[in-house]
């Protein structure tokens, strides 16, 4: 009787099928990935939809301004007689494109720096890691402010902020996946094989660093959506009119005693979006990084990238 080696497809195959079994079993990964999908269907569905929010969120009513919340407003308006429910749902493009687009950026930087400096060493790594400590000295609001300032306030310079931002820690948990894979059999074998670097680091490095990287923007999606918020919230993000949630707290901010809900509302979406990014991240941490793990390993995970 004879026995088939599995194939790389099959060990493939019951690899996702086991995350996929491990992820849904996990309560906090389920609570964050339905709070993510439900802003992204959201935010693209006001996009295929637009008849969904109901009124215009730039369109001022002023003889209806701060109108408290009612069945034709069901977050009220606010100083400018803007509906605060339609704000609220459009900011939910903007954080989430913000979010994405500049997470998008940091992880394409910083995973590239990351791993050539692991996968090199030396003074490559020296010089590369020094820069990266460079900027991770400053807070990070400090240096998106910076950032920001140099240039000017707008939408794209905020992600432009943001992705340098959150460069270096990305940077820091690629550059520690690789040096923890860089004198594995598999890489000295492919070394052996007479392979380039190039294909080394795709094929060989590339792939086991994702799962640290995956969980480290995941988490850092979150923070992002903050720090614009926090941008916009000091007149240094996104530009009126447009609805961004920290915007609002800060025209509704001087309105607190008498109209709260310009405020509490987009708060409250700050707060649902944040939480669900970090419940999601976490949920992929403990699949990814089962107990079983090393430590080193395990601190790829906990990296100080949250800022």
């Amino acid at each position: 009787m004879s026995f088939e080696k599995p194939t790389l497809s099959d060990e493939r195959k019951a690899h996702y099928a086991r995350f996929i079994r491990q992820f849904r079993r996990n309560q906090k990964a389920m609570i964050g990935l339905g709070i993510v999908v439900s802003l992204f269907v959201i935010a693209i569905g006001t996009s295929v939809f637009p008849d969904i929010v109901p009124y215009d969120p730039t369109a001022t009513d002023v003889p209806n301004r701060e109108a408290t919340p009612s069945l034709s407003h069901p977050m009220g308006t606010d100083d400018l007689g803007r509906d605060v429910f339609s704000r609220v749902v459009l900011g939910t493009q903007i954080s989430l494109y913000v979010g994405f687009t500049s997470i998008s950026a940091a992880m394409i930087m910083g995973t590239s720096i990351g791993i050539v400096a692991g996968y090199y060493k030396g003074l490559v790594d020296e010089g590369l890691m020094r820069a990266m400590d460079a900027m991770m000295s400053f807070p990070p609001i400090l240096l998106a402010l910076t950032i920001v300032a140099v240039m000017e306030p707008s939408l794209n310079n905020v992600i432009i902020a943001l992705a340098l931002v959150y460069t270096p820690f990305i940077a820091r948990v690629a550059r520690s996946a690789a040096l923890s894979v860089r004198n594995e059999s598999y890489i000295e074998a492919a070394e052996a094989r007479g392979e380039s670097d190039l294909y080394i680091i795709f094929r060989e490095v590339l792939p086991n660093c994702v799962g640290p990287l995956l969980v480290q923007g995941s988490i850092n999606i979150a923070f992002t959506m903050l720090l614009e918020a926090s941008l916009s919230f000091l007149g240094l993000g996104v530009q009126p009119p447009e609805p961004s949630w920290g915007l609002m707290i800060n025209s509704g901010w001087a309105y607190m005693g008498d109209a709260p809900w310009m405020v509490f509302f987009p708060a409250a979406a700050i707060a649902v979006a944040v939480i669900g990014f970090n419940l999601l991240g976490d949920g992929l941490r403990d699949v990814l990084d089962p107990k079983g793990r090393s430590s080193n390993e395990r601190e790829h995970y906990r990296s100080a990238a949250v800022g």
